[in-house]
């Protein structure tokens, strides 16, 4: 058994004395928090210790999202980061750290995987949110220490009254969105029902009919049951399932037809930014083609078809997940429970992979008062497994190449005391944790509030966090077509994280300033080119960084409300990078962006206009060109550094009657891409291809609209 961290008696007596946890609106399983009390201005954060923004229903229309990275993306200190061009993999990104590091739960129950978010984000369903919660540094949720940059908690809606909402909407590129909810409210309870189709065409934007944005088509459908009394509980719950198809890489949806040809040329590496001079192949950089082009340079000529240059992944989850609360004496009692069975069927550029996951979740916590101090204690369980099957593009056999089961069962304590009549809060926890594979580990965490007045208050915290790495889709998932994984993983990734804000909201004005510090120790690398030394064959190798790496960074947003109806946003982060170890930082990251809003409501309109600025990368850092020079099909090497550029969305809506209403918008105003500038596909000294070249948006203008019916 392995102690990352020794909390002494005596030490854990001074974080209970002068802290608590993230268990926001001092309710167990929360993860809420935020600033101070706007007369006018809409304030930047809740009004608890831990600081967390919030988007509530309301913010998700006006932003016109269809699904979960669509909601949380262009936000300061947040963002969803594209890692692969072909099947567009997503991950909410926290404070610039690796999207891994941040832990999605629904009502405070943590039930997502790395394998479950790499697609799986895109299909968590809107519909009955009431908000969206987002805690940004290591254990700011107390029941999920494994959110080494933060977590997102989606918090569902108890209707209050019966409800029917129907939205169609229609866009570029062959979208489609239909979205139906309903609400059933009787005494003492009430029930649930959404469903959500969404589908979109494949884009090919520079025309070698290799797309950057992929297709899909998605259903999603769900029912939710509040119950207010049953045996002195009040109970909440939902089901929800996924079924979706994506394709990237060929165009269309002819998904059989696509794993039919691997052989010959479809496309055409002419077209583009720094093409090839011949459709058939590319330039090999090094000279060693053994190809001769149409121009005489030494190439490569491609010949796996459409299918060594596709990934389509069938994804099918079933979720559920449900908690109960109980008044106990004087405190209450929570129990909470969540399951999740995942399944992929995926085909990656020739090479076969299925995966079957299991997740439970199990909790019970109480909290009481004890004198002037509130008290939390827990037990929580949680199982996750993987077990897998396929076969690499050579047709070898690689079933279980990235199995694992974890079992972590873990204890925590908390306290929560006001001091000087309510002006400073203080909070504090400590958990323990007993990974089947990592051994004990102890988390701390400490919080403070200081109201300095009715207008200006301060959050500091400090907090430690654990996570057991996996394999699939933590970097690149190239290991597909390795033979096998040789795992050096000795220690659990540690994250040790600092932050602190200063909030201000009065009539007009709302402001929130926030410097954050994350340093990462035994940070998961996955070397998917290495080989073996006996067979010659290609391994990947699954190891740990030998140094931390660090984040720095700070941001500051500021909300005033010009007139009653029009309030505008300015925002600005700035981050530094320290790491030592190429991969460990995969993808590219800005140093700095900026953000400019402007939300106008008035009788039956609706707008939102906002900006993003995206300042330069540091691409030759990022992507390792000192051991891995990047290149074009033409022969040239990749740019150094990134441009900076924004991206523009526009959407208004216009009431037209009680039950009706239209709306129309359009994201990214200008049609900026990074294939304008550069092609997010690379090929090595050798002519090896690769698809992970990314730096800019991978869709350009797209103009949408639609209606909304409301009961």
């Amino acid at each position: 058994m392995k102690n990352t961290f020794n909390v002494t008696p005596v030490l854990a007596a001074l974080l209970l004395a002068f802290s608590g946890s993230a268990l926001a609106d001092k309710e167990l399983g929360e993860i809420t928090v935020s600033s101070g009390k706007a007369v006018g201005a809409k304030p930047v954060l809740r009004d608890e210790i831990i600081a967390t923004e919030s988007i509530g229903a309301r913010e998700l229309e006006k932003t016109g999202a269809t699904m979960l990275t669509e909601a949380l993306d262009k936000r300061p200190g947040i963002s969803v980061q594209t890692e692969c061009s072909i099947c567009n993999v997503r991950n909410v990104v926290l404070n610039n750290l690796p999207g891994r590091y941040t832990t999605l739960l629904i009502d405070g129950i943590p039930i997502f995987s790395s394998v479950s978010t790499a697609y799986g984000l895109d299909s968590v369903s809107l519909g009955g949110i009431e908000r969206i919660d987002i805690s940004r540094g290591a254990g700011t949720s107390l029941i999920a220490p494994q959110a080494l940059a933060g977590s997102v908690n989606i918090v569902t809606r108890r209707p209050i009254r019966d409800e029917f909402m129907a939205v169609q909407q229609f866009g570029s590129y062959g979208q489609m969105n239909t979205d139906l909810f309903g609400a059933k409210a009787f005494t003492g309870g009430a029930v649930t029902a959404n469903f959500n189709h969404n589908q979109h065409d494949t884009v090919d934007a520079d025309g070698n009919e290799v797309s950057e944005y992929t297709g899909y088509k998605r259903n999603l459908g769900g029912v939710g049951f509040f119950a207010d009394d049953v045996g002195g509980f009040k109970i909440k719950g939902r089901f929800d399932i996924v079924d979706e198809k994506r394709m990237g890489g060929a165009m269309g949806t002819d998904y059989a037809g696509v794993k039919a040809n691997e052989t010959g040329n479809p496309f055409n590496w002419s077209k583009g930014k720094n093409a090839s001079p011949d459709a058939r192949g590319w330039v090999t950089p090094d000279g060693s083609g053994t190809d001769t082009l149409s121009n005489g340079q030494p190439g490569t000529f491609y010949k796996d078809g459409l299918g060594g240059m596709s990934e389509i992944i069938f994804t099918d989850r079933k979720q559920f997940v449900s908690s109960a609360t109980r008044k106990l004496g004087d405190g209450s009692l929570r129990l909470a429970v969540g399951f999740a069975k995942h399944k992929q069927d995926s085909y990656y550029e020739k090479a076969v992979y299925k995966a079957d996951q299991t997740q439970y979740y199990l909790e019970a916590s109480t909290q009481q008062p004890l004198g002037a101090t509130l008290v939390s204690t827990g037990v929580t369980y949680r199982y996750e497994d993987l077990n897998s099957t396929g076969q690499d593009s050579r047709g070898t056999v690689n079933d279980g190449i990235d199995n694992y089961k974890y079992k972590t069962p873990g204890v925590f304590l908390q306290a929560y005391h006001a001091f000087f009549d309510g002006a400073v809060e203080v909070n504090g926890s400590v958990r323990y944790d007993d990974h089947n594979i990592f051994g004990g580990i102890t988390s701390p965490r400490a919080n403070l509030l200081w109201n300095h007045n009715h207008e200006w208050n301060s959050r500091f915290a400090l907090g430690r966090g654990f996570r057991a790495p996996t394999s699939f889709f933590e970097q690149d998932h190239g290991i597909l077509d390795t033979t096998r994984i040789v795992s050096n993983i000795k220690e659990a990734e540690i994250s040790d994280n600092a932050s602190y804000a200063l909030s201000f909201a009065g009539d007009r004005l709302a402001m929130v300033g926030s410097l954050n510090y994350n340093k990462i120790k035994n940070m998961a690398l996955l070397d998917s080119r290495a080989v073996d030394p006996v067979t010659g064959n290609p391994i990947t190798v699954f190891t740990s960084a030998q140094h931390p790496v660090t984040v720095v960074g700070g941001d500051l947003t500021l909300t005033y409300k010009i007139t009653p109806t029009l309030e505008t946003t300015l925002a600005a982060e700035h981050f530094k990078y320290d790491f030592e170890e190429a991969g460990t930082l995969a993808f590219a990251r800005p140093e700095t962006r900026a953000y400019l809003r402007l939300d106008y409501e008035s009788g039956p309109w609706t707008a939102m206009l906002r900006g993003t600025w995206t300042g330069s990368m540091d691409l030759a850092k990022f992507y390792d060109y000192a051991n891995n020079q990047r290149y074009n099909f033409d022969g040239s090497r990749k740019m150094d550094k990134s441009p900076s550029y924004w991206v523009a969305d526009a959407r208004s809506e216009y009431r037209l009657s009680k039950q009706w209403s239209t709306f129309l918008g359009v994201d990214n105003v200008f049609d900026f891409k990074q294939s304008d500038k550069e092609s997010t596909l690379w090929v090595g000294a050798d002519g090896s291809i690769d698809v992970t070249h990314i730096w800019g948006p991978n869709r350009g203008r797209f103009i949408y609209g639609g209606v909304k019916f409301t009961l």
